[in-house]
């Protein structure tokens, strides 16, 4: 790569088919690596490893070293922003991350909320410097519903008190919402003058809501953050993933114009994202996590299907959603060694 030849993931983000196909797996610095254990070790606790900006960005970059992937996402959870409204936040081993449930909706203090994330934002910073040059560094945060979902109920996986807060009381579950789009567009507009280069936003249950119910409050705050983000960094490319999100919504985020990738589930099919999503955005995704974790031929068949569906035009290879932590890393290189050498 020579000086100034843009980054083969940026170029994807442009709407541009880059062959062979720029490549990035969710979770791709976590437990499936030995190295990653290791400084998680040495970090005590998987929040302090957040907010360690020496060790946040050493696991950011030994994906890259191992596998020459072509981003680097920074090491962070999208719980920090509700940790840094105010609200206690914990991860107890083995049963993931604890919220102190939410009482009342907090104002937000833009200077409290970027002095109490300073470290993410020196991460990324001590990561950019530190990245090949051909490699992107991707910022990220969670999306409204889904962080609303964590902050009301505390944990779980199925958020009844969200659920009912959102059924039953729309003007406060409101009024939570409106604080968080203002917070994750601060999150990452702070990540990009801290040195990212593209961002996502994860609205990892969106899949819990109706189709209905998904349109008020999945699709509408991401078309919220996606104009308030663009407006203030120009240029710099958005991805947004509503984890099994009906087709309509889907649909209507490829359409808006100010989104520049649209990372897939598994239940996606890649025909259908071929034909009605590609043609107006970069579509990212979507090989199921378990084939990597099976690799040989089932990895194989998994990854040929995908190329014959959306390797015609501009696509991004990621996965369906996290690499599963029983993900031998041999997989990933077999995926990366055989993306990268396709005809």
């Amino acid at each position: 790569m020579t000086g100034n030849e843009p980054k083969a993931l940026l170029r994807a983000l442009e709407h541009e088919r880059v062959w062979p196909p720029p490549v990035w797996l969710m979770r791709q610095a976590g437990r499936y690596l030995p190295e990653y254990r290791q400084v998680r070790a040495e970090a005590g606790s998987f929040l302090a490893l957040c907010y360690d900006p020496a060790r946040a960005a050493e696991v950011t970059l030994q994906p890259i070293r191992r596998f020459g992937f072509d981003a680097a996402i920074i090491f962070s959870d999208i719980l920090v922003v509700p940790h840094a409204l105010g609200q206690p936040l914990t991860f107890a081993e083995g049963e993931g991350p604890r919220l102190e449930p939410l009482e009342t909706v907090p104002a937000f203090d833009q200077a409290a909320f970027r002095r109490h994330l300073a470290p993410v934002y020196a991460a990324l910073a001590e990561t950019r410097a530190r990245l090949p040059r051909e490699t992107a560094l991707i910022g990220f945060a969670g999306a409204p519903w889904t962080l609303a979902a964590y902050m009301l109920d505390g944990r779980g996986h199925d958020f009844p008190r969200a659920l009912a807060e959102m059924r039953q009381d729309g003007v406060v579950f409101g009024q939570l919402i409106d604080l968080l789009v203002e917070s994750v567009i601060e999150h990452l507009v702070a990540q990009v003058e801290a040195g990212a280069e593209a961002v996502q936003v994860f609205d990892s249950w969106a899949g819990l809501l109706s189709e209905a119910e998904a349109e008020i409050w999945s699709l509408a705050p991401l078309l919220r953050i996606a104009a308030g983000f663009v407006g203030r960094c120009p240029g710099v490319p958005l991805i947004v993933f509503p984890r099994n999100a009906p087709p309509a919504v889907l649909q209507a985020l490829a359409e808006d114009g100010r989104i520049a990738g649209l990372s897939l589930g598994s239940d996606v099919d890649p025909d259908w994202a071929a034909r009605v999503l590609q043609p107006r955005l970069t579509p990212q995704g979507n090989l199921d996590p378990r084939l990597l974790v099976e690799g040989g031929t089932a990895l194989d068949a998994g990854l040929d299907r995908l190329t014959a569906s959306l390797g015609e035009g501009p696509w991004i290879m990621n996965l369906g959603h996290g690499i599963l932590p029983e993900t031998p890393p041999q997989n990933v290189a077999r995926l990366v060694e055989r993306l990268r050498t396709a005809s």
